[in-house]
């Protein structure tokens, strides 16, 4: 699949980045109107999607186009849970870069390769029986699920991670706790802020491929 850079380029004002290696950038960027104007509020969805206070997330975890070496195709998904970045890859060495929140236990992540089988707007939730195992107190009243809305962990959007044809009951979706974004925080899927994932929800395909790297710990 290719992306063309010049719809990146129209679809949202980026603040570009100076250069990384595949994890990382050493540039933070500032925060002003463009962020405040990407996070806004969005009013034309079936639920309400609040404005991100800008406050309770570290500006390295914004969203922004990046400078990023790999050796994956343009259109794939490259999440690194130590670094806490999920990478969408462009042409030309780019990528547009997402920060996430992830596993907060290295024994929850997912890791290796997956392909989105399925894509959902305002998804339901149901806990799996590992969470209602580890967590019964917490889970088990939830055993039935929740159906899609704004008090939904999934957020407004999901994408359902498949291996070898099987659902490996991982996500890339948003979440109702912006906060978290750059942390150790969920039961194995990977989080994003709800704008973000809105933004790659459109800019993705049922088939992408995805590659989450393995969750050594963060060096910064």
């Amino acid at each position: 699949m290719t992306i063309s850079r010049r719809g990146f380029v129209a679809a949202i004002p980026f603040v570009l980045a100076g250069c990384t290696t595949g994890r990382q950038s050493l540039a933070e960027p500032a925060i002003g109107s463009s962020y405040v104007s990407m996070y806004a509020a969005v009013d034309t969805e079936p639920f309400p999607v609040p404005a991100i206070d800008l406050r309770k997330v570290k500006p390295k975890f914004l969203r922004r186009e990046v400078a990023y070496r790999t050796n994956e195709w343009p259109g794939t998904i490259v999440v690194d849970p130590a670094a806490r970045y999920a990478y969408l890859v462009l042409e030309n060495g780019r990528a547009l870069r997402y920060g996430v929140g992830v596993g907060k236990e290295e024994a929850l992540n997912f890791r290796g390769e997956a392909t989105i089988a399925r894509k959902a707007e305002w998804p339901g939730w149901r806990p799996t029986p590992d969470m209602i195992k580890r967590d019964p107190k917490r889970y088990g009243p939830l055993k039935d699920g929740l159906a899609g809305g704004a008090g939904n962990p999934l957020g407004p959007r999901a994408l359902y991670l498949y291996r070898d044809g099987r659902d490996t009951y991982y996500r890339l979706h948003g979440t109702v706790e912006p906060w978290t974004i750059g942390t150790t925080v969920s039961s194995g899927c990977i989080r994003l802020l709800n704008q973000d994932i809105m933004d790659l929800y459109r800019r993705v395909p049922v088939g992408t491929k995805v590659v989450v790297l393995p969750a050594t710990p963060a060096t910064s």
